[in-house]
């Protein structure tokens, strides 16, 4: 009798099917406590400035051991989900540091490829023209007086002498919170701003000053149009603000 139709198949040396099987994946444990806490964060069971149970305690409620919970805690810790307190009250408490955990993997991930000054350009160009599009969609006022907020207080301090170029960044994470898109919200300050502050940390001081005051200069352009309900204007001075910046990066390459 033919046995072309059975399932499974016959080796000539063994009686075992030829059929082979990937082997299964299991979880480990400390993978399966910080995904459950994760999952009460996301609930919003657990929300920031709470604190964990210490690591004797989570131990017994999961029964595991104290090992395993502190590779857990420290898994979330490395993913900005919690931070380790120190002293006698200290332990876990839940933080909101995602995002700079995203963004210095994308500064690692890019220093590796060492990106290209005119590679940040273009995508800030990209990016930051849409979202800036998308605020003047989203008609939020609230929104629109929170980069106006940034802008006063960007002046104020470069007047002090005291602008850094953290500060200057806080606008464009206000542009983006104006769209009322969260995810604008998370590539602007995890990728966009962690990159360029990276670009700038290797600027002097005296040229530092220089494009500080033009970038508020532009970031008020900015505003301007955008409380004016002038949209191409405000296009016009987002690119003259990145473009700016770019042409300071190609000069220190010439110099280089």
């Amino acid at each position: 009798m033919s046995d072309r139709g059975n399932v499974v198949k016959k080796t000539r040396s063994s009686d075992e099917p030829s059929i082979s099987f990937k082997p299964l994946i299991i979880r480990r444990a400390f993978e399966e406590i910080s995904g459950e806490i994760k999952r009460m964060i996301f609930s919003g069971a657990l929300k920031r400035g709470d604190k964990l149970p210490s690591e004797i305690a989570l131990a017994g409620q999961f029964g595991v051991s104290r090992p395993t919970v502190r590779e857990a805690l420290r898994r979330l810790e490395v993913s900005g989900f919690i931070r380790m307190q120190k002293g006698t009250s200290g332990g876990p408490v839940v933080v909101d540091t995602i995002l700079n955990s995203i963004g210095n993997l994308f500064l690692d991930a890019f220093q590796v490829k060492q990106i290209r000054p005119d590679e940040l350009t273009k995508a800030r160009l990209s990016i930051e023209k849409v979202v800036l599009k998308e605020v003047f969609e989203a008609g939020n006022r609230e929104g629109i007086v929170r980069i106006r907020a940034a802008v006063t207080m960007t002046q104020r301090k470069l007047e002090e002498g005291t602008l850094r170029f953290e500060d200057m960044h806080l606008f464009h994470k206000r542009l983006a919170e104006a769209t009322n898109n969260t995810i604008f919200g998370i590539v602007v300050e995890a990728l966009l701003m962690t990159i360029t502050a990276h670009f700038h940390s290797g600027l002097n001081d005296k040229i530092g000053q220089t494009l500080r005051a033009a970038l508020v200069k532009t970031h008020e352009g900015i505003i301007d149009a955008i409380e004016q309900g002038d949209e191409s204007r405000a296009l016009i001075e987002l690119e003259k603000d990145i473009l700016q910046i770019d042409a300071v990066y190609r000069k220190r390459i010439k110099r280089s």
